[in-house]
């Protein structure tokens, strides 16, 4: 992605971010159920990384819902109040994640009974939400928070628009 060179090119980044990190994402959580479904054909990583990539892709978007949901909702509600009932039903989706990466983590948390096969359902679940979600966000919110400005995101990104290695 190019550096902006300029404020106005700096805010229109922000909703063109969210779009990366969302590309980002579906492309680990499709990494990771591959590397279940390799897993369950005995080609696979071994038990306690694939748990380790589990738990860290889970981290990884909690992390991005939870600076969405105290960081960029709030300042896109404070400055676009129309927006508040798709922010609404945003953080809802968020929630259902969240039961869904608990019970990833319950899953993975019982050494040696987590079972390969309900660890990807619950994957093939979660991918579902989320692509629905991310498309309905993009479409909703991209253009706001292009043009949101939040002086605290100039010199470093918040949470929700970081990526890193899952």
């Amino acid at each position: 992605m190019e550096t902006p060179t300029t404020p106005d090119d700096r805010l229109t980044a922000f909703g063109h971010q969210l779009v990366s990190v969302h590309l980002w994402l579906r492309e680990e959580l499709a990494r990771l159920r591959e590397d279940v479904d390799a897993h369950l054909e005995g080609r696979a990583e071994r038990p306690r990384e694939l748990r380790a990539h589990c738990l860290s892709f889970c981290s990884a978007l909690q992390r991005h819902h939870t600076g969405e949901d105290g960081g960029a909702f709030p300042a896109l509600a404070g400055r676009f109040p129309r927006l508040e009932p798709v922010l609404q039903e945003l953080t809802r989706d968020h929630r259902l994640v969240d039961d869904i990466l608990r019970r990833l983590r319950e899953l993975l948390d019982d050494a040696g009974a987590a079972q390969p096969q309900h660890v990807r359902a619950e994957l093939d679940g979660l991918a579902a939400l989320l692509e629905s979600h991310f498309t309905y966000e993009e479409r909703k919110i991209v253009a706001a928070l292009n043009a949101l400005n939040v002086p605290g995101w100039d010199g470093s990104p918040p949470d929700f628009l970081l990526t890193g290695d899952v």
